[in-house]
């Protein structure tokens, strides 16, 4: 009897035990559904999106330079001025990077152009192809976060963007019960070398996330095309209010930059996020927090349920006012994520709020 035992290739073993821990069936279906609505060859999970634009970052060569809208996403502003510099990249943010990137761009070392449209949360949006256009003839590519919207309303890499990311825990998800990224692209190259340093940072999420994430899919399109319907309802309520100094949502007409989201939104759509800034100062938007009903106060955005923030005290608490203040983040100003509940009560619940809140603001002589 031959008791020789078959044993595998020490080569053939690694590779083997290296496919199994960075493979996982429940997130390679989630990667192709998210390329599939982003129109992208490719996509990548990771662990939150802070692990998404970490790691594109980290994708960089030490010496790198990046340019990036201004007003951004906190975690992401957090992470291109505190941690980049670390790894030998460099960010330099710009108001109105459609003007500004070709002045901004330093030939050989500007690698990525950053760009949220709509913006958090101030709702400013960007003409991507107009940018794309001007990395391009550089060799730069160019990154959206496209979480605001979701696939549904908008495909950055059909107007010529390189990277298209989502904060999965937002509107893909959509039930504030996962904690995850993804990033969707077309080239062969940034496949290879994403997928390398997500196995080798670990900046896997759990196949269970996954799963839910791909859940949270099938009814992307309902929720979103609610939500958006609902926040257009909140939004010209907010704007025809005498207690309200300005609305920024892009599905309005009066909107600075309407045209960009009829020619990039899904039927000119306007999302589910907005904000705006109350009459009273910063005592007249903490009391707007409180009084809210149906909305929540959380920092978080995209779910099923209704939810209202403070940027300049939460989300964006991180940042100098000075500088906060540049990109529009005011101390008045509450940021709005409506979720899929029925409008007219969403559009009451933000009437009296607003009444008692600007109310007591008065009487309390801290008008402003």
């Amino acid at each position: 009897m031959n008791t020789q035992e078959v044993r595998t290739p020490i080569g053939e073993y690694y590779i083997q035990q290296e496919c199994e821990t960075i493979a996982d069936l429940d997130r390679e279906n989630f990667e192709e559904a998210v390329a599939a609505l982003e129109n992208a060859r490719f996509a990548l999970a990771f662990a939150s999106g802070s692990a998404t634009t970490a790691i594109i970052l980290q994708s960089l060569a030490a010496g790198s330079h990046v340019v990036s809208v201004s007003d951004v996403y906190g975690g992401t502003h957090r992470y291109f001025t505190k941690v980049a510099a670390a790894h030998g990249v460099q960010v330099t943010f710009s108001p109105s990077i459609e003007l500004d990137v070709a002045e901004l761009i330093r030939p050989g070392s500007t690698k990525l152009i950053w760009i949220e449209t709509p913006s958090n949360p101030t709702l400013s949006l960007v003409d991507i192809r107009a940018v794309a256009t001007i990395a391009h003839q550089h060799g730069i590519k160019v990154v959206v976060d496209n979480t605001f919207l979701s696939p549904y309303i908008q495909n950055p890499l059909d107007h010529g963007a390189d990277i298209v990311i989502h904060s999965v825990t937002k509107y893909i998800n959509g039930h504030s019960d996962v904690l995850m990224g993804v990033a969707a692209f077309n080239s062969e190259a940034l496949k290879e070398r994403l997928t390398f340093l997500q196995n080798a940072i670990g900046a896997v999420p759990s196949a269970f996330d996954c799963w839910l994430a791909q859940r949270g899919l099938k009814t992307l399109h309902l929720r979103v095309r609610q939500a958006s319907n609902n926040a257009t309802i909140v939004a010209k309520a907010l704007a025809a209010s005498s207690n309200v100094v300005a609305v920024n949502y892009p599905g309005l007409d009066s909107h600075r930059q309407r045209k960009v989201a009829i020619k990039q939104h899904r039927d000119g759509m306007g999302g589910g996020m907005l904000s705006f800034r109350i009459k009273g100062g910063k005592a007249a938007a903490e009391r707007f927090c409180q009084h809210t009903k149906i909305f929540t106060l959380a920092e978080s955005l995209g779910g099923v349920e209704s939810l209202v923030e403070l940027p300049s005290g939460m989300t964006h608490a991180g940042i100098p006012k000075e500088e906060r203040e540049a990109a529009g983040v005011f101390d008045d100003l509450v940021r709005v994520s409506c979720g899929i509940e029925e409008p007219e009560d969403l559009r009451k619940d933000i009437a009296q709020a607003l009444e008692k809140a600007v109310a007591q603001t008065k009487v309390n002589g801290n008008n402003a």
